[in-house]
């Protein structure tokens, strides 16, 4: 019976710690941009020539 009581505070310190990361990430703005990353491969990045990488080394 003691074990049971023993896990049953363990998995709801458990459960807390998850809780409180999960809010620490939420008031720290982890969360805010939902949407963007969906669509970023949509965006297209333009294409340079090789002459144009030549002259920006440069």
């Amino acid at each position: 019976m003691s074990i049971i009581l023993f896990l049953a505070v363990a998995a709801i310190v458990v459960a807390g710690g998850f809780l409180g990361a999960f809010i620490w990430a939420t008031k720290d703005g982890q969360y805010d941009d939902t949407y963007t990353p969906s669509v970023r491969m949509l965006f297209d990045n333009p294409v340079q020539s090789p002459e144009a990488k030549i002259k920006k080394d440069e």
